[in-house]
């Protein structure tokens, strides 16, 4: 079963007649066609609505041979051809994002939304037909996932699929989440990413593989959402989310040790949040410019999906969740004919070892022996000092490699590229039991981390040609996180690695 492209809904809504010049109740468009006469199409109707005729309302139908609403908006009115259709397609917008925010695990129904811009005019937001498309397209994506029937889902999710991930959309995501602010752009996320862990749940369990074969071939449906929100006023800035679900596994224990069904739940309903945020600056020197970029924060965070009450009644606790175990960052600028070199600052101190040496004098007096006996012991005692977290700076060509490891801190090896022991799993003095409560973690409570360029690296100079001034430099920032599982209360022999990719384009402007 195939399906065609996705129709522009904005320009549709847009160039409707007004109600008087319309023949029919209602005015449908098609959203997903079935190339086969056996499954219906989903279209999104236009109809008038019964209590006004001055009113009408959109919903998005499975045209069986008794249509299905699947969704409705609230009521709006369509104006005349002389009067700007910015009122209808605003009230259409908020209606949209309402409705996706309500798919959300943590929606309060009874708390009002937090205020979002109220369009007047088409002029007011730029490429507003692409922000009201990716609008309706998430909520379509939605609905198939949650509303349609299982032998429409399929065909219809991989179309929209396609059309969530390409160019088009992808901008149209960022103006959007421009007009959101941080806020509600996490709810949004959080609530496209519970929809996604649910698809791929089921895709998962339609499945005849065991499970530990599903991890490794199962091809995800949506891996990452990551944009670049900002390039300007000396600050490159990009943020990520993605459903842990998602990630590649790397490393599992799957084969001898798998996960029960409680703590799959558990790791399965969290979604990643980070953010990437540097600062750039250009210094004009007497022969090159120089570029100079440093780490201003760098966090990431493993957010569950659901609520603490079915983390409880279905999970293992919201406790068992994934923590970052590696991150690393390259920055490179795609244009090289004019860069001279790169240097990097220096990487975090290496292990301290402390060696103290302890003597002491025992004596003795024996009876029958007049001499005083001596008893000469000397000890010796190593104190191993590690910082959880170690940062490297490298160079590979003109770019930089920024890597923040996780160590074990009572062997020092790295946690995403080692086990740990059986008896280090049922010890509950490890130092990963416990790990979002104990004085000594290296997360924050909630599981996440926060590097700062204070602590963290000293930054990265590029030395540019003179001759490049004027002109726009593109740089790619490319990256993996990896997120590994080891338990923390619960009781359990199950450990894994998962690894995410994200790649975008940021510019620098030589004036």
């Amino acid at each position: 079963m195939s399906y065609c492209s996705f129709p522009d809904v904005f320009h549709w809504i847009h160039n409707l007649p007004p109600l008087s010049q319309w023949r029919t109740d209602s005015i449908s468009i098609s959203i997903c066609s079935s190339t086969t006469s056996s499954h219906p199409s989903l279209n999104l109707t236009i109809a008038r609505t019964r209590q006004s005729p001055k009113l009408c309302f959109a919903s998005i139908n499975a045209d069986f041979s008794l249509p299905i609403s699947l969704w409705t908006s609230k009521p709006f009115k369509l104006p005349a051809p002389s009067n700007s259709s910015s009122e209808a397609i605003s009230n259409l917008l908020m209606n949209f994002i309402q409705d996706i925010l309500r798919y959300g695990s943590h929606h309060n129904k009874n708390s009002p939304f937090l205020k979002f811009v109220k369009l007047n005019d088409d002029s007011v937001v730029p490429n507003l037909p692409d922000i009201f498309n990716l609008a309706f397209l998430t909520l379509f994506f939605l609905v198939c996932i949650y509303e349609s029937p299982k032998d429409l889902r399929s065909g219809c999710l991989s179309t929209v699929k396609k059309h969530l991930t390409n160019c088009r959309s992808r901008q149209g995501s960022k103006m959007l989440m421009k007009l959101l602010g941080s806020n509600l752009e996490e709810q949004w996320m959080r609530c496209l990413n519970l929809a996604i862990t649910n698809w791929i749940v089921e895709l998962q369990s339609s499945s005849p593989q065991p499970h530990h074969q599903r991890l490794t071939t199962l091809r995800t449906p949506s891996p990452l959402f990551s944009y670049e929100s900002s390039s300007t006023f000396g600050l490159w800035k990009v943020q990520l989310y993605c459903p842990v679900i998602s990630m590649d596994v790397v490393d599992s224990s799957s084969h001898n040790h798998p996960a029960d069904e409680r703590l799959q739940f558990s790791l399965n309903y969290h979604h990643l949040e980070g953010v990437l945020q540097f600062n750039h600056k250009i210094t004009l020197k007497d022969k090159w410019v120089e570029i100079m970029v440093n780490t201003d924060n760098i966090r990431c965070d493993v957010v569950k999906l659901v609520s603490d009450t079915l983390m409880r009644e279905r999970g293992g606790g919201a406790g068992e969740k994934h923590f970052p175990s590696r991150i690393c960052v390259q920055l490179t600028p795609t244009n090289q004919s004019q860069v001279l070199s790169v240097s990097v600052g220096k990487s975090s101190e290496n292990t301290r070892r402390e060696i103290g040496i302890d003597n002491s004098i025992e004596a003795s007096l024996e009876a029958p022996n007049p001499y005083l006996g001596l008893k000469l012991s000397s000890t010796e005692s190593t104190t191993l000092s590690l910082r959880p977290w170690k940062f490297e700076e490298s160079v590979y060509g003109y770019t930089a490699n920024l890597n923040w490891f996780l160590h074990d801190t009572i062997d020092g090896k790295e946690v995403f590229s080692s086990k740990p022991s059986k008896m280090e799993l049922i010890n509950p003095k490890s130092w990963f039991r416990e790990r979002y409560s104990s004085a000594y973690r290296p997360f924050t409570r909630q599981g996440g981390v926060v590097f700062a360029g204070d602590e963290y690296g000293e930054g990265v100079w590029w030395k540019v040609e003179k001759g490049a001034m004027g002109n726009t430099m593109e740089w790619e920032i490319k990256g993996w996180i990896w997120l590994t599982y080891w338990p923390n209360k619960y009781k359990t022999f199950y450990n894994e690695t998962r690894r995410l990719e994200f790649r975008e384009f940021l510019y620098l402007n030589l004036a």
